[in-house]
């Protein structure tokens, strides 16, 4: 129980403060006058003024409350690094051990892992969430349980008592890791560009030479290995070998002695871009479908389009003087001899052999196909003549033979079994309106002699036929009705996707590849994929971890062609997943998770919010420390030992107020007080006469 004198003025305070006032000024004057009784009558103002001030006195039974200690544990993954996590299990034991021994003191834990998405160890925003759930009034101390590597020192709670750092690890830890400066996230296919990392050893290292060897791969080739300087900047060359991700990854060999070999491994995954792709499209005449090419190809920025129609071929013989002709000459010398390996797709639309393009040139295409190069035919009727392309070498590496046959009746075009497996067609039923794809009326009869047919029409007749020759591709599509889908005719049909499809596929892009593995990741789930043109099922998919543990998914069919299954990764870093002759590198997260980037316990970054709460940062390696109790404003660490501040908060649970004197006795007082002083005045006036 306590007790205090409170008031309870019965007028404004500011009225009582005015009466103070003027009986001073009234005991001043009679003291002035040297009248004898102004102490009699100084003490009967008091009582009149205490009498408006109402003094009670006021008693609380109070109900002491513990104090309470905060002890946040790191148990992130660089927590288990050599002896950390037995030396944390040690460490909360002696701290619970020296709690249970404060009298009134409680021990509250909270245990933080890592953060999601590669967030880190995100122990100060746990301090603080752990701050909010206790009243600020009974913490008399905080404790930090961890090697050091906080990840979210922004975060800084306003702390009202010492934060103590107790830093596992060992003053002798060692790594020896890489660390990728300026990876960018585009480069462009064919371009070198560099690169720059750098093999270090970090910590209390020892003397192990100034190289090391560094392995490199790229996707899934075979990897090669050069010596470099150990502790230096490098530059490394790069070319990307293909469009889309490209992931790059960098090695060196595990050393004994270094505390984890996690971070001796990391891969950067770099998308492969084109600068410009250049298309050459030559029309052999003007129709209807002409502008259905020129408008696809045109409307890509990253598109370099060279486009010539053959409008006067070199047998019209009209009598038109040469001088007023406003055509140009076609540079067949220019396009096909000397810079023809400069064009990624040369697109023959409706084109004849009409002597503009010699035999020469002609074979100088089937080079290029077959060095990687790509050749689109979109054929009409002339395909079939006597000047059709067929008719020259380009025949050897083109997948359909014309019958000389015009197929002139409406239908509509068909995806094949296979073709609605392929990734040029696969899902296009469903852009479907309704009701079906609009007619076409116009295709050429074509035979089969080698590739893979996507589309037919009347008669199961091949429509669209793609093939691979070499290095290179070559497709044929045997019809020029297609731009009835643009306009719209009976609902028209997905021609702008088609072609860009199959444009993409003529460009080897890898999304739109026949037999494919790949990986979607969101967070720490992986969506695997596999494409197949095979009826039958490929298999289960073969997952290789970064720790290098083995596991097997089945892969369910998910759509003709497609297989897909998810897989929750168990940790952060580089998966490699294997099914067949098909092998693919993804990254879940960073290479090296945040967590392995800086592996060796320091408290440097942890010491000034340390410090500034009058705590510290002790190494639990030569022993645990003692906890003492400090006085507030002290030092709050030493040598061996760790302090906390007593708060000595308490709960009031009842309050009790009783006045001094009731209104009326202070009343009867101050007259009392007042008679004394007239007649002790009087008296003195009496004898003076």
């Amino acid at each position: 129980m306590t007790a205090s004198v409170v008031f309870a003025p019965l007028v404004s305070m500011w009225l009582v403060y005015a009466l103070a006032a003027a009986a001073v000024l009234v005991v001043g004057l009679a003291l002035w006058r040297g009248l004898s009784g102004w102490w009699i009558r100084a003490l009967a103002l008091g009582a009149l003024v205490l009498a408006l001030a109402n003094p009670a006195l006021q008693e609380e039974e109070r109900q002491n409350l513990s104090d309470i200690v905060i002890l946040v544990v790191d148990e992130s993954a660089s927590q288990s690094l050599g002896d950390r996590a037995s030396q944390t299990e040690a460490a909360i034991a002696s701290v619970q051990a020296e709690i249970a021994q404060m009298p009134n003191t409680e021990l509250r834990i909270h245990r933080v892992g890592d953060g999601d998405e590669d967030a880190g160890t995100l122990a100060m925003t746990a301090l603080a969430e752990a701050l909010a759930e206790e009243p600020r009034a009974r913490v008399a101390g905080a404790i930090l349980l961890t090697d050091g590597r906080v990840h979210d020192l922004g975060v800084v709670p306003n702390l009202p008592a010492p934060l103590q750092v107790l830093l596992t690890g060992r003053e002798a830890d060692w790594d020896r890791r890489i660390v990728v400066k300026n990876a960018p996230a585009f480069a462009i296919i064919g371009e070198e560009f560099q690169l720059e990392l750098r093999v270090e050893d970090i910590g209390a290292a020892p003397a192990l030479g100034a190289e090391v060897e560094l392995t490199i791969a790229i996707d899934t080739e075979e990897p090669a290995t050069y010596t470099v300087p150990l502790n230096e900047d490098l530059e490394l060359p790069v070319t990307l070998p293909h469009g889309g991700a490209n992931v790059l990854q960098f090695s060196v060999k595990p050393v004994e002695g270094e505390i984890t070999d996690r971070n001796n491994a990391s891969a950067v995954q770099i998308n492969g871009v084109r600068d410009r792709l250049r298309v050459l499209l030559i029309s052999g005449e003007p129709h209807a479908g002409e502008r259905v090419w020129r408008n696809l190809l045109k409307s890509d920025a990253a598109v370099d389009l060279v486009h010539f129609t053959i409008l006067r071929p070199p047998e019209k013989q009209d009598g038109v003087p040469v001088d007023e002709l406003s055509l140009i000459a076609f540079p067949t010398r220019e396009l096909f001899v000397e810079k023809i390996e400069e064009f990624d797709l040369i697109i023959f639309d409706r084109y004849r052999m009409r002597g503009i393009l010699p035999m020469s040139y002609i074979e100088n295409i089937v080079t290029y196909v077959r060095g990687g190069g790509t050749v689109l035919v979109a054929a009409g009727p002339e395909f079939g003549a006597v000047d059709s392309l067929y008719r020259s070498p380009l025949a050897e590496i083109l997948p359909v033979a014309p019958t000389a046959q015009v197929i002139e009746e409406g239908y509509r075009p068909a995806l094949t079994e296979l073709g609605r497996r392929h990734p040029v067609t696969e899902g296009l039923e469903a852009e479907a309106p309704e009701g079906g794809w609009g007619r076409w009326f116009r295709l050429i009869e074509v035979e089969q002699v080698d590739g893979q047919v996507l589309m037919s029409g009347p008669g199961d007749r091949p429509l669209l036929v793609l093939n691979r020759v070499d290095a290179g591709r070559v497709a044929v599509l045997a019809s020029d009705h297609a731009w009835l889908w643009g306009r719209g005719y009976e609902g028209g049909g997905p021609q702008l996707e088609l072609l860009r499809r199959l444009a993409h596929w003529m460009l080897k892009e890898p999304e739109l590849e026949e037999e494919t593995l790949t990986a979607e990741v969101k967070g720490e789930a992986m969506t695997i994929i596999r494409r197949t043109l095979a009826e039958e099922d490929p298999g289960p998919v073969t997952i290789i971890g970064p720790d290098g543990t083995t596991s097997e998914l089945a892969m369910p069919l998910a759509a003709p062609g497609r297989y897909e299954a998810v897989f929750q990764a168990p940790v952060l870093g580089l998966y490699r997943l294997e099914q067949g002759a098909l092998t693919r590198v993804i990254a879940v997260g960073p290479a090296q998770p945040r967590e392995f980037v800086e592996t060796i316990a320091s408290g440097a970054d942890l010491a000034p919010l340390a410090d500034t709460t009058r705590g510290g940062v002790t190494r639990l390696e030569p022993g645990n420390p003692d906890i003492r109790t400090v006085a507030e404003g002290r030092l709050a660490v030493g040598r061996g030992w760790i302090g906390i501040t007593p708060r000595e908060a308490y709960l009031t649970t009842e309050v009790n107020v009783v006045p001094f004197l009731p209104a009326w006795a202070w009343l009867l007082i101050a007259a009392g007080l007042a008679v004394v002083a007239w007649l002790v005045e009087g008296r003195k006036g009496a004898k003076a006469a």
